[in-house]
């Protein structure tokens, strides 16, 4: 295939709105061997490994754990050069850190944490400190055997979260061994719960990080430096990430900011394709929004909010979908539970396990997500009809 039919970066917007980014097109196999090598790379001589998402939130428990650990390293500012900041799966196969650090950063998505626990079971040290941040398994089979391999392999397994956490899924994973902590999903970030968790006194810079961290990652929109992290979270690479912003705390330093407003032009234009795409579906008394689009989910579930939705799904061009909730809807996390995925009340994610081959891709991008618009409907159907059951069994 011509590298250029996968390239997203030079496509037209309306094209890029709804295919999925280059990373999307490249077999597994390839990318699993590269993570392997990073990861080993990453792991060489490390004293603690923290396997956590490379959102804000979890990227934010790295720069936490590293002070925690005196692992800092300066920064330096680019001359004239942007940070890199690949669009979603343009490039997702980044280069190691260059320089190695004490505590390893080891990326995984809450659908590949078994594979980074397998990884730093097999290439980190005998002894090695292993944290799992910002990540919540849905069932403990699903990480069984390479949690036990990384506890063979590891001094201590601490595992930090704010999810929701099926109950037989945390007594599992603490009976394994685990120092498990898990946050209240309405009040903490996974980086407060680290915060707390470890004994060590953070400064305030730190403080500050974990509270304007949680003040997007719980949705609150009351700091407006919170967009500012989790859009560069988003566009830069996560090693950047951690070291900028526990040098420069939530404040980010002008080349930063600057490369973020030039990438936000892009991003509102991509906010505006999918917005446009939304529908609104009446569902037992519920008003849900679905739209489908590579975009900024947080932002055009908002629009949709403001055109009257309890709750909305954005589906993705690569398969996946977030769901969003309001005060009128907070059991978005049931609804994805439906469909292979979970998450919070008010904000979950979810791949429904419906894509056997690409003609289903192919279908999935000309109808714009239909089948998994009509999977994910589904899901709001029955919980909505559970949620009326459980009403008329509390009348009775």
């Amino acid at each position: 295939m011509y590298d250029e039919l996968i390239r997203s970066d030079e496509l037209s917007l309306a094209r890029k709105s709804v295919l999925p980014g280059t990373g999307f097109f490249l077999p597994d196999t390839l990318e699993e061997d590269l993570e392997d090598q990073q990861t080993e790379a990453a792991l060489e001589g490390a004293e603690a490994a923290v396997i956590a998402d490379p959102d804000a939130d979890g990227l934010a428990c790295v720069a936490l754990i590293r002070a925690a650990y005196d692992d800092v390293q300066n920064v330096p500012e680019p001359d004239d050069e942007e940070p890199a900041g690949p669009d979603e799966g343009d490039e997702p196969l980044e280069e190691p850190e260059p320089t190695p650090h004490d505590v390893a950063l080891v990326p995984a998505s809450p659908h590949d944490v078994e594979d980074a626990l397998a990884r730093v079971a097999e290439y980190g040290e005998e002894g090695i400190d292993v944290f799992v941040c910002d990540l919540a398994p849905d069932r403990y089979e699903y990480v069984e055997d390479e949690l036990d391999a990384a506890l063979a392999t590891a001094d201590r397994v601490s595992w930090y979260d704010h999810h929701q956490w099926g109950d037989d899924v945390a007594a599992a994973v603490r009976d394994a061994g685990v120092d498990l902590v898990v946050g209240d999903s309405e009040e903490e970030c996974s980086a407060d719960v680290v915060s707390r968790s470890l004994e060590y006194e953070f400064g305030p810079m730190y403080e500050e990080l974990a509270a304007v961290t949680r003040d997007h990652d719980l949705w609150l929109r009351e700091d407006p430096r919170s967009d500012d992290l989790a859009d560069y979270a988003y566009w830069t690479d996560p090693a950047e990430y951690v070291e900028v912003v526990r040098e420069y705390g939530v404040d980010l330093p002008e080349w930063v900011t600057d490369y973020i407003a030039e990438r936000r032009v892009e991003k509102e234009a991509l906010i505006e394709q999918a917005v446009g795409r939304a529908e609104l579906r009446e569902i037992g008394g519920y008003t849900v929004g679905i739209t489908y689009g590579r975009c900024s989910q947080n932002e055009v579930a908002e629009a949709m909010r403001e055109q009257g939705a309890d709750a909305s799904v954005i589906v993705k061009p690569a398969g996946s979908a977030s769901i969003r909730g309001t005060d009128a809807f907070e059991r978005c996390h049931e609804v994805a539970g439906k469909v292979n995925g979970g998450g919070h009340p008010k904000a979950a994610g979810c791949k429904p396990d419906i894509y056997d081959d690409m003609l289903d891709y192919a279908n999935h991008w000309t109808t714009r997500g239909a089948v998994t618009k009509q999977v994910i409907l589904d899901g709001f159907r029955e919980v909505v009809a559970d949620e009326d059951v459980e009403g008329d069994e509390s009348e009775n």
